[in-house]
């Protein structure tokens, strides 16, 4: 079972007959859950005072921890692995799964950097000096405690807890079942370098021995979880947003587009489809459905489907598609719709620049689209009016990653409005507050 099912299939349940878990009823849940969460609480205050340098002592700790526990991290590793395997786990989910060491080194590696960015605590956003001669500033401030809900992706402990800590934040983690060997492993890592710095190892914790009792309980915890970030599947970040609580910063599904327009350039267009959709398929930024304009169809789009099929990708295609290539898998009204994260691509082609609009308007989840074009006035069109979280101009959409926007990891990719958009660094895991400075002055 998913932990998308197992979180909605718990809220769904009357409480008196919830499952229990971690060997207790469900009150012994709520208190264990609590008593974490009051941990971590006071946690973030420390957290808040403490200074730059020791958040990156504590980073440094946790890369080097890494570092030298490869060959633990692998074992557990391999063993979720196999239990994903047998239970029949999506090859895509598997592939993210899938710890190794140079995903290992990776990730020390992006801890490292998060270590090197600038301290957003205490940054003024905006200040001014009244008439009266008050002085307002508004600075950045931790959130508090984040929670944070994700399956099958062992590498967002290390991501979300680096750049939490960086940012004075206490996280609480449900890395769910499929990867609780090495979510296990991890999160005693991180504690064992935060007390080794002398920084509360409570600032980290998990609630994964709860299972899916703990993770409700988790989105119901207002007051003591200042935010909430869901990462996965369309199915958990819906289940997330609809019963939580607590405050959710939304991440999205990867219904993510390209479209060739009438001036797209050949090789432009096959090196970047290719890297879109086969560099790491199983991700939110890989491309699943290529439009195409029909005065580029005949030029380009063989080339592309060309080495797409030599990359092993199954394309479902339109009629049109089909008239121009072989082994097209015809297109359903499903396939605009579907994130794949496998070797699948939907491609269209469409009259002009308008249909390709109206297509992504219609089917986007708002994550990323790209134009390829040699016609600046089109390449600006389609960024301005399209409404997603990132719009590009001639790129692979795999650059939407916090790593490569510089942000060393990120805690995901917001596809909502509101505080955060986009690729989420240090900035959006904190708030803000206001300083105001007076020398007596009262209101008239």
């Amino acid at each position: 079972m998913t932990l998308a099912a197992d979180v909605s299939q718990h809220v769904s349940d009357d409480d008196s007959s919830a499952a229990t878990a971690a060997g207790g009823p469900v009150d012994d849940v709520v208190s264990g859950v609590h008593e974490r969460l009051i941990a971590a609480r006071a946690a973030s205050r420390i957290l808040a005072g403490s200074t730059g340098n020791q958040r990156v002592a504590a980073l440094h700790a946790i890369a080097a921890g890494i570092e030298a526990n490869v060959e633990r991290i692998v074992e557990a590793n391999a063993l979720d692995l196999e239990a994903g395997r047998k239970n029949g786990l999506a090859p895509g989910l598997v592939d993210r799964l899938r710890l190794d060491e140079s995903r290992l080194h990776g990730l020390a590696a992006a801890v490292r950097q998060i270590s090197s960015l600038t301290d957003p605590l205490g940054q003024t956003v905006r200040g001014s000096t009244l008439p009266n001669g008050i002085k307002i500033d508004q600075v950045r401030v931790p959130f508090g405690v984040v929670g944070a809900i994700y399956e099958a992706r062992p590498n967002v402990t290390i991501d979300i807890a680096a750049l939490a800590l960086k940012s004075g934040n206490a996280v609480i983690l449900r890395g769910g079942t499929a990867a609780e060997n090495s979510n296990r492993v991890l999160v005693a890592l991180i504690r064992e370098a935060l007390t080794s710095t002398g920084l509360p190892a409570e600032a980290v914790d998990t609630i994964d021995d709860f299972g899916r009792p703990g993770a409700a309980e988790l989105m119901r915890a207002r007051g003591l979880v200042d935010v909430l970030i869901p990462r996965g599947s369309a199915a958990l970040i819906q289940t997330v947003v609809r019963d939580s609580q607590v405050p959710v910063i939304e991440t999205g599904a990867g219904v993510v587009h390209i479209f060739l327009d009438a001036s797209a350039r050949e090789d432009w267009a096959v090196d970047i489809v290719e890297n879109a959709k086969v560099q790491r398929p199983s991700v939110c930024n890989a491309v699943e459905t290529l439009l195409v304009h029909r005065d580029a169809a005949a030029r380009v789009l063989p080339q592309v489907l060309e080495r797409l099929r030599s990359s092993g990708v199954t394309v479902h295609g339109d009629a049109r598609t089909a008239a121009l290539a072989p082994d097209v898998v015809p297109a359903t009204e499903a396939d605009w719709q579907t994130e794949y994260m496998t070797l699948d691509i939907a491609v269209r082609i469409v009259d002009d620049l308008d249909e390709a609009l109206e297509h992504i308007r219609r089917y986007s989840t708002g994550h990323t689209e790209s134009i390829i074009t040699d016609d600046v006035a089109s390449a600006e069109r389609f960024l301005a009016e399209i409404d997603s979280a990132v719009v590009m101009v001639n790129a692979s959409t795999r650059f939407t990653d916090g790593g490569e926007f510089g942000f060393g990891a990120e805690v995901g990719i917001s596809t909502q409005k509101l505080h955060a958009r986009g690729p989420m660094g240090l900035p959006e895991l904190t708030s803000t507050k206001w300083i105001v400075r007076g020398s007596g002055q009262v209101r008239a």
